[in-house]
Parts: structure tokens; C-alpha cells; sequence
């Protein structure tokens, strides 16, 4: 007899809402976490007195979140406390001029008519178009299996409308939104959320382009920092008796033939269960804790061939002061031209520019308790994407310069006199997040996002090479991210009860 029905590797989002779901439906769980602390990328730290953000800085597209706790039979707002937050975006173009995007689709149509009059009737049919997306595509394919064709034709039959969709999934992220846009401000508002999936404009699917539309249904920020989220999950799991254990890194998944059986632990420890699921990267899942001699060949050569994800460095910044910002997250950014050459010319040949995207996320504006009173809290990307591997250099070496350029950044555009009143700068590199959180190459969004790793191209749910293995989180459909690797976690809950229930 197992010692366990399931094993969750990993207490990211997808592993601890698969978890959650199916310790409710009645599965002895466990779930393993290597770090100590919960959560991956969604989590929050202290350091003298400031709690700063790990990775994620907001939450958008609730609705998975939502669904989650109603498979549980509970209400989100008993669990995560989340913050509404308005305006979704303050803009800072390189002329320094500023502009804000607001949550109110309405009140964003009078930014666009004022600021582009030219553009408006274009921006309101992407706006009609979008938003039906959202309403109705997302709500059909955001927690369905869509790791194989035939599973990805039963979403279209049910929801035959989704072939609206292929147009938008055959472009990229570029040509997407410049059918709203043509004024270059309003267009880098629209074009930079291609990062978020780990990808220029030029290479980002279209689908992601919808990403700043989404934003108007809602931005959230939970109360006490992003671990809120991940907290939360967890204590609904465990009053479903799901047991979680942090600091017990998993070295290798336990085989019978090409059966999962359970898992080994780093000390040696052999842990049985009738299934695993793994919510660590997927390459590391099927190469390293599976192992290339397991593999059928068709398996190691299609896991071989994806990339992982970009890395993004993060500054954590304590003021003792309040700064020149007016929203949760200000962008400083160019045209989608200098966002795909920075692509190009500098983080494919492993150069880190010094002058690029810079998303500053300001959590005390929603909740100043983060910090000691009177003082902020910043989680600051600069000048991203930035390379794993610095051509000629390496992270250890240049953390200095690299905070040097955060300091410069924040005195050219949020406080002037910055050095007198940051009391503590410290930084996450990709070697550090690699070290910290096992993510191959400081990789956060798992794999590499493009068309041709979406859906039935990207990692199966459900593994065809493996039995009684399933896998959640970034490196599964839709990608990395909140709502995306909650939905994940959902998705393969709801296969593992139609397998095993």
C-alpha cells in the first residue's frame, strides 16, 4: 500500500491548487517544497522591516482563483484578501512624457480619444473584439485540458465559437495590437505585456495581446504581499487534510517500469504514492527527476527541443520616503521597434542593455503595512530582459553595477534625490533565482511562450511518456504566471479525478 494517493513536487500556485482540489475530493496528499517558503515566484520575504515581493507584483483575471475556492467549497474572500487597484498603469515615455491607463474601460476611451483621436474607432472594435475573447474564449479554454488535439477539438465543440479565436492565435503580439493602435505611446501600453509571457512583441502569440485588456476587468494586489495568494490556497488545502512540507527538495520521481510510483528525496528518503505531480519545470521534471534512459525516444526528443524561459533580475528597494509615483505599477518604456531590438541585439547575444523596459511595482501605495511607518516598499525590473548569461561577465560580479543602474533609474524618474533616502537595495539575479527556486537558467515563466508551445505544443498535463505522472504550473498550458498557473493546477486536478476518482 502507498504511503500517499498523490505527491505534489513543488508548492508553487499549480501544485497547490491541484493539491488543494483533489485533497477536497478526498486523496491523501502531500506536497513537497524544497524552499522555506511557499508559493515560487508568488511569494514575499522580509529584510529589515520591509516585506518585498519575490517575482509577481499583481494578480489579474480572478476568475481562476475564483473557481478554484468554488471547487473547494469555499469563498476566496475568507482565504486572500485582495486590493483593488486603480489607475492599472502609470506610463512614462523616454521623453518623460506621463500618461495613466485607468481599470474603467470607459474612462481608458477617454485617455485613447484624447490622446489619439486618430486611433479611437479602431481602438474601440479591438476593445468590442477583446473583450469578447475575454468573456468567452478565456472562460472556455482557461482550466480546460488542451494538451492534446482531441482534447483541444472537445473545448471547440462545446464552445464552437473559439474559431473566432484563430485569426488573433495565427499573429503575433505585434500584429495584434497595432489593429488598435498606431500612435507609438498608446501602442507600448499595449505591447510590452509581451514579456509577461516571456516574449517580444514579435514573438508572443496574439492571444497575449489581450493581456492589456484583461487588466480592465480588474487588478488586484492581496493584502500582506504576494504570498497572500499562495497562503491562502494552502490553508484551504489543509483544512481538506492536504499535508505540505517545506525545506524537502525531491531528487527523483520513484519508477516501476515507466510507472510513477513516488518520489526520493535528497537524504535518500523513498516516499510512495499511487500518483506524482510535478510542478517544477517540466524539463527538469522529465530530464533530471525522470532521467533521458526512461524516456521513450519520441518523449526525450520532444522535451529536449523546448526553451526555457527568460530570466528577469528584480531590485527590492526600502524608501524612507514616499515616491513620485501614482500607481501600483509604473512602466518606463519605448516603441515596440527598441522592445524587439532590445530582444535581438542585446538579450539573444547576452548583453543587458542600459537603457530598456523598467516595470516599477509600488505595493505600499495599496498596503503600507509592508513597510515600517512613513517608509515604501519598490519590487523594481530594469532595463529588462536581461540575460542568464552576461556575454564576457557573470551576475556575482556585476550585482553592484546593476543596482548602480537601478539607483540611476530611480533618480531620473521617480525621486531625485534618491540616494538619500533609500535605506536598503538588494537584488535577485538569474543566478539567484536559479539557486533560490531550481528555475533552469533563472527561467520564471517556465518555457518559452511562442505559438508553437501553446496548447497541444506545450507540456502535457497529463504525461503520455510516463503513467500515473501529471504536471501543473508554468511549463503547462496557458505558461507562467498567476491566474495562468492556477488554472494550470485546476486543469490537472480535474484530470486526475476523471483518471483516479
Amino acid at each position: 500500500m502507498s504511503d500517499y494517493d498523490a505527491i505534489i513536487i513543488g508548492a508553487g500556485l499549480g501544485g497547490l491548487s491541484t493539491g488543494s482540489i483533489i485533497a477536497k475530493n478526498g486523496m491523501k496528499v502531500l506536497v513537497l517544497e524544497q524552499s522555506d517558503i511557499i508559493g515560487g515566484c508568488c511569494s514575499t520575504f522580509e529584510n529589515q522591516g520591509y516585506k518585498f515581493d519575490v517575482g509577481a507584483s499583481i494578480v489579474e483575471l480572478i476568475r481562476p482563483l475564483e473557481i478554484l475556492f468554488e471547487k473547494m467549497g469555499k469563498d476566496i474572500k475568507d482565504y486572500v484578501d485582495l486590493i483593488p487597484c486603480d489607475p492599472i498603469y502609470s506610463f512614462i515615455t523616454p521623453e518623460g512624457k506621463r500618461f495613466k491607463i485607468p481599470t474603467d474601460i470607459d474612462a481608458t476611451n477617454e485617455v485613447v480619444k484624447a490622446m489619439a483621436p486618430e486611433d479611437y474607432e479602431n481602438w474601440l472594435k479591438f476593445e468590442e473584439f477583446g473583450m469578447w475573447l475575454l468573456h468567452y474564449g478565456l472562460d472556455a479554454m482557461i482550466c480546460a485540458d488542451m494538451s492534446t488535439f482531441s482534447s483541444a477539438l472537445k473545448v471547440v465543440a462545446k464552445y464552437p465559437k473559439v474559431y473566432k479565436m484563430l485569426p488573433t492565435l495565427a499573429m503575433n503580439h505585434e500584429m495584434a495590437v497595432k489593429k488598435a493602435f498606431s500612435n507609438k505611446d498608446l501602442l507600448s501600453s499595449v505591447s510590452f505585456q509581451s514579456f509577461f509571457a516571456g516574449a517580444p512583441p514579435f514573438l508572443g502569440s496574439g492571444v497575449f495581446g489581450m493581456i492589456a485588456l484583461s487588466e480592465h476587468l480588474g487588478i488586484y494586489y492581496p493584502r500582506g504581499g504576494m504570498k497572500g495568494i499562495p497562503d491562502g490556497i494552502m490553508k484551504a488545502g489543509q483544512e481538506s487534510g492536504m499535508e505540505v512540507r517545506t525545506n524537502t527538495k525531491v531528487e527523483r520521481i520513484l519508477l516501476e517500469g515507466r510507472d510513477a510510483k513516488g518520489v526520493v528525496l535528497d537524504d535518500g528518503t523513498e516516499i510512495t504514492s499511487d500518483i506524482v505531480v510535478s510542478n517544477v519545470n517540466g524539463k527538469v521534471t522529465y530530464l533530471k527527476m525522470i532521467g533521458p534512459d526512461a524516456l521513450p525516444k519520441w518523449a526525450f526528443k520532444g522535451v529536449t527541443s523546448y526553451m526555457n524561459s527568460m530570466p528577469c533580475p528584480m531590485l527590492y528597494v526600502g524608501l524612507d520616503t514616499k515616491p513620485n509615483l501614482n500607481a501600483h505599477h509604473t512602466i518606463v518604456t519605448g516603441s515596440v521597434e527598441f522592445m524587439n531590438e532590445v530582444w535581438t541585439k542585446y538579450y539573444t547575444q547576452g548583453l543587458i542593455p542600459e537603457n530598456a523596459m523598467s516595470l516599477i511595482c509600488w505595493p505600499t501605495e495599496a498596503d503600507p503595512s509592508l513597510a515600517p511607518e512613513g517608509h515604501h516598499v519598490l519590487n523594481w525590473i530594469c532595463n529588462a530582459p536581461a540575460p542568464y548569461s552576461p556575454l564576457g561577465d557573470n551576475w556575482d560580479r556585476i550585482k553592484d553595477w546593476y543596482k548602480e543602474q537601478g539607483l540611476k533609474e530611480l533618480e531620473k524618474y521617480v525621486l531625485p534625490d534618491a540616494r538619500d533616502h533609500v535605506t536598503l537595495i538588494d537584488v535577485s539575479t538569474p543566478l539567484d533565482f536559479e539557486r533560490r527556486l531550481l528555475h533552469p537558467e533563472g527561467g520564471i515563466y517556465g518555457l518559452f511562450s511562442d505559438l508553437t508551445s501553446l496548447a497541444m505544443f506545450r507540456m502535457s498535463n497529463k504525461s503520455r511518456a510516463i503513467k500515473d505522472l501529471y504536471l501543473s504550473g508554468a511549463s503547462t498550458h496557458f505558461g507562467g504566471g498567476v491566474p495562468t498557473s492556477v488554472a494550470s493546477g485546476i486543469t490537472t486536478a480535474d484530470i486526475i479525478m476523471k483518471d483516479h476518482g
